[in-house]
């Protein structure tokens, strides 16, 4: 026969998050966000030769690598660490 069901729920174990980078497309990948980086620099320096558009370029991108390269995925870690 079957046992009745407990007055307490059975404890889950927390699931282990995926790595971060496996849930992003390859548009959204480090490299991909990376070349695109160098490029766009890379890129206006060779057509323009203007220092005063590829700086504020060059500024723009490692904005934007250090909130996709580095933030993003350290909050995504820190949020799948257990709070203590």
């Amino acid at each position: 026969m079957n046992s009745p069901p407990s007055a307490e729920p059975a404890e889950r174990k927390p699931q282990p998050q995926p790595p971060f980078w496996s849930l992003k497309p390859w548009w959204c990948q480090p490299w991909s966000i990376i070349s695109t980086g160098v490029l766009m620099v890379g890129g206006s320096w060779v057509l323009l030769h203007r220092l005063w558009i590829s700086l504020p370029l060059a500024l723009s991108v490692l904005a934007w690598w250090l909130l996709f390269l580095v933030l993003v995925p350290a909050a995504y870690r820190s949020s799948a660490e257990p709070n203590q």
